[in-house]
């Protein structure tokens, strides 16, 4: 929106030649997320609580998270908006990129927010069947994989990139329709598996979300993705816009979600931020880097997956309790203890994923 309207004012106005450059509408994004969040947070924290849209604890769950029962809940919505608002302002509009990345996040948000509703609102604890919301997810990750297999423009927007080994891409063809759908799919539903301690999911997001916008940056730069021998992904630049509001957003989110919450992001915002991930990573073509940065949703999911299939096979239980992070707390870990290792965790694997740009 305010590229269009400095593409006009330029000629007036030589400041305005700024705009043009995607570092500095970049930066800007971030800060308008991390403002609109701040800003927008105690409106919003007082409304849930209005709505008594309280947090429901599992009592087989540590006991200390019991006290945590009524914390406000759907607080995703916040990031949601401030990510919405600050990606309309700084992005270029007309990049394809730019509204299917949007479109994932909003409407994976809109499921998560209509089971949120429905159990914390209506007071239906059933809220939205597990069936019910992998099939919307699977209807809209399809979707979307579709659409980037129909429209893409190169030869790379289709082959899956191997890192660390120079040059190797392996053509998916029609395949990557399937890859794209579980990449996104799988992802939404790790990092809602994550959202369990208070700031234990925003935190890795945030971090993985800036490296991606690194890789969104450099594939949209023909000079850049040419030198470090990745996909070359013409207008993906224009992502590195939409992953600075997510990680201004989710930092702002941060200062009310932090030990001890103010509010929880809810499925609303899981689902939506995993789902955005994932996107991105499917468009830039870095599916196996993700999972490497995102390593802390990966390895939430493995538990869940091992602690099911090995209750069902054998009738005992690997961890203590599953999603992981409550195995520790069950350890005796206090929950900021548990936190704090898992962002170093996050920050580790992000800055493997990064390296990845060099090792060949």
């Amino acid at each position: 929106m305010l590229l269009e309207l400095a593409e006009w004012l330029k000629a007036y106005v030589n400041a305005f030649h700024l705009f043009q450059y995607i570092t500095f509408r970049t930066i800007m994004s971030a800060l308008t997320a991390l403002a609109m969040s701040l800003l927008l947070g105690p409106g919003l924290i007082r409304k849930l609580a209005a709505l008594k849209a309280g947090q429901v604890i599992r009592k087989d769950g540590p006991q200390s998270h019991l006290s945590k029962a009524g914390t406000p809940t759907m607080g995703g919505a916040l990031i949601l908006a401030a990510i919405a608002i600050a990606t309309l302002l700084w992005s270029d509009l007309s990049n394809r990129y730019v509204w299917i990345v949007l479109g994932i996040t909003l409407s994976f948000g809109a499921i998560g927010f209509y089971d949120d509703y429905k159990k914390l609102v209506l007071k239906d604890s059933r809220g939205l069947s597990a069936r019910w919301k992998y099939f919307w997810q699977s209807v809209l990750g399809l979707g979307a994989a579709l659409f980037l297999y129909l429209t893409a423009d190169t030869p790379a927007a289709t082959e899956l990139y191997v890192p660390v080994f120079k040059q190797v891409a392996i053509p998916l063809g029609v395949l990557s329709v399937l890859v794209g759908y579980f990449i996104m799919v799988g992802f939404s539903n790790a990092v809602n598996l994550t959202d369990g301690l208070d700031g234990l999911a925003i935190m890795p997001a945030v971090l993985v979300a800036a490296a991606l916008g690194v890789f969104a940056y450099l594939s949209g730069n023909a000079v850049f993705s040419q030198y470090l021998g990745i996909p070359a992904i013409p207008g993906a630049g224009e992502l590195s816009i939409f992953c600075a509001a997510l990680a201004g957003a989710g930092l702002g989110f941060l200062w009310f979600n932090a030990y001890p919450a103010q509010v929880f992001m809810g499925d609303i915002g899981a689902l939506a931020i995993g789902g955005a991930l994932g996107c991105i990573a499917v468009i830039v073509r870095q599916e196996i880097v993700l999972l490497v940065m995102g390593g802390v949703f990966v390895m939430e999911t493995a538990s869940v997956m091992l602690q099911v299939a090995s209750f069902k096979l054998t009738g005992k239980r690997l961890f203590r309790m599953a999603p992981i992070h409550h195995h520790f707390e069950l350890k005796g870990w206090p929950e900021p203890r548990v936190i704090v290792r898992f962002w170093i965790i996050s920050v580790v694997l992000v800055l493997v994923g990064l390296a990845t740009l060099k090792v060949r």
